[in-house]
């Protein structure tokens, strides 16, 4: 796992929680948890941050994974605008991982490991996503799709039809995109 991922979970629980709570989950996970940001570390590492967050912050550990999620898209946006700033909607910035966004990633940060996804895009008011990734980090992918949206400022509902933590092959999440006449009316 790049260090950067780490960095951004350190930076989203202190800007939420405090730097206390940084430091007693480190203490909890016994981590060491000093991370450069193109650095490589086992994603053992990141699993033992997430249970003593889970602990700590009194959440499941998805829930913690899917919370890390939909607050990093801010700090991303903020580290990289150009990922942002040549879409302008959270569909497309979606359709954008596989060709454009993670090629940069990987650009930024070689070595990284991205996760692969696929892409139903028969209908224009929803996708289909399948995630695959050896991590099963579904809810963070999850998250990040959150998190998108409410960077855009829209509105989507977002289920997840298909799990690996559950023993499926992949994960499919269903995001249905609210029409502007739909969040106008609180739909």
């Amino acid at each position: 796992m790049k260090g950067i991922v780490f960095n951004f979970l350190e930076d989203v629980v202190s800007n939420r929680f405090g730097d206390d709570t940084w430091d007693d989950i480190l203490e909890d996970a016994q981590v060491e948890g000093v991370y450069t940001t193109l650095g490589n570390y086992p994603d053992d590492e990141l699993f033992k941050i997430v249970s003593a967050a889970s602990k700590i912050l009194h959440m499941p550990c998805q829930e913690v994974i899917r919370f890390f999620g939909q607050n990093s898209i801010p700090l991303m946006a903020t580290a990289h605008p150009e990922f942002f700033s040549a879409h302008g909607n959270t569909r497309a910035f979606i359709l954008a991982l596989n060709t454009i966004i993670h090629p940069e990633v990987r650009k930024l940060y070689p070595d990284a490991q991205v996760p692969v996804f696929e892409f139903d895009t028969s209908s224009s008011n929803q996708l289909i996503i399948t995630y695959s990734s050896p991590r099963k980090l579904c809810r963070f992918a999850q998250g990040l799709i959150e998190g998108t949206a409410a960077y855009f400022g829209e509105t989507i509902e977002l289920q997840h039809l298909a799990c690996m933590q559950q023993g499926d092959p992949a994960c499919i999440l269903q995001v249905v995109f609210s029409t502007t006449s739909d969040q106008k009316e609180g739909k």
